[in-house]
């Protein structure tokens, strides 16, 4: 589906209109608003009127809160519209995320282990080097 499609007339999709597009309640939207990630036009009435450029806009949002950025972060790449002029702030992001998975799969293997040891958690010799340096004194 084409995305006039969505579009009611030409003067754009209300504020409902925009959060059932993209599953989300009018008042996140309005709270974007209020951060600086979102500026739609106004009709006559002074309500909030969004087009193309806003739906892409709020895709972008969305994707940069899966990637793991808050709503300031997003902001901050969004000014310029080309998030090649934040290498630096990507790349740091890219190894956070690293540090994350990492972390995560060494917690999924433990876990796997404890699955299939045939022992308690405290008697493992897998789980006794996870365990040791969590009980010295700092």
């Amino acid at each position: 589906m084409r995305l006039n499609a969505y579009m009611k007339s030409s003067a754009g999709l209300t504020i409902g209109e925009l959060a059932h597009r993209f599953g989300l309640a009018p008042h996140v939207l309005r709270h974007w608003e209020s951060m600086g990630l979102l500026a739609p036009c106004r009709d006559g009435g002074g309500q909030r009127r969004y087009g193309e450029a806003d739906l892409v806009r709020v895709a972008l949002i969305l994707m940069g809160k899966e990637t793991g950025f808050g709503l300031r972060e997003i902001r901050d790449l969004l000014v310029t519209g080309n998030p090649m002029d934040h290498r630096d702030r990507l790349r740091q992001h890219v190894a956070e995320l690293e540090a994350r998975i990492a972390a995560a799969t060494a917690a999924k293997e433990l876990i796997e282990h404890a699955l299939t040891c045939p022992l308690p958690f405290a008697e493992c010799p897998h789980a006794q080097p996870e365990t040791a340096p969590r009980t010295r004194a700092r």
